[in-house]
């Protein structure tokens, strides 16, 4: 993919450290980048502590960008694995369940139908909304997998986990998405 001519000039003027390219890019990317934050995290405060880090990686190893393929995915790809660093840091709140273990409130459901499962007639709104509500070790599955299309084995690498509680997470979140869905919109849809 060609990068456009003021991008690359962008990237090369960061590259030496210069200030103007480095807001213009931070201003370029930042619409882009925020919501990425905000999947991983229902606090404005945090997704902007997590997308500013995020930013200080991009220029501190924007040297290492070799002008190959999309920008914007590297870009993405720093500031997604800054947001899963954050949560990893704070344990208490990242916890992932070992494939053989559930939550107490957990319900086992029959993901044989998983290509049909996300028929629903939700919003994107209230999709984002239901996501918001998941703890962090599994938003963090579920916007890998599901949104960033890393591959279980790739999720894995990142968290530090086996590839089957990489896929048992997701199942896990994909059924309390599916729940908290059902309970807090499906009332509206029939209304």
């Amino acid at each position: 993919m060609q990068l456009n001519e003021e991008l690359e000039k962008t990237i090369k003027g960061c590259c030496k450290g210069d200030r103007k390219a480095q807001e213009w890019l931070h201003k370029r990317f930042y619409s882009t980048l925020f919501p990425v934050c905000m999947r991983y995290t229902n606090n404005i405060d945090q997704a902007e502590d997590i997308l500013q880090n995020g930013f200080i990686k991009v220029f501190k190893n924007i040297k290492k960008y070799k002008f190959e393929g999309s920008f914007e995915g590297w870009i993405k790809r720093i500031v997604v694995n800054t947001a899963i660093d954050y949560h990893r840091k704070r344990k208490k709140d990242f916890v992932l369940l070992p494939e053989d273990q559930e939550m107490e409130q957990f319900e086992m459901v029959d993901d044989s139908s998983a290509d049909d499962e996300w028929n629903y007639p939700y919003t994107p709104d209230q999709v984002m909304s239901a996501i918001q509500q998941l703890t962090p070790a599994y938003k963090a599955v579920f916007n890998l997998y599901a949104i960033e299309n890393y591959s279980h084995k790739e999720i894995a690498d990142i968290l530090n986990v086996s590839v089957g509680t990489s896929k048992s997470n997701y199942l896990k979140a994909k059924a309390r998405l599916r729940t908290i869905l059902e309970k807090n919109f499906t009332t509206n849809l029939t209304s």
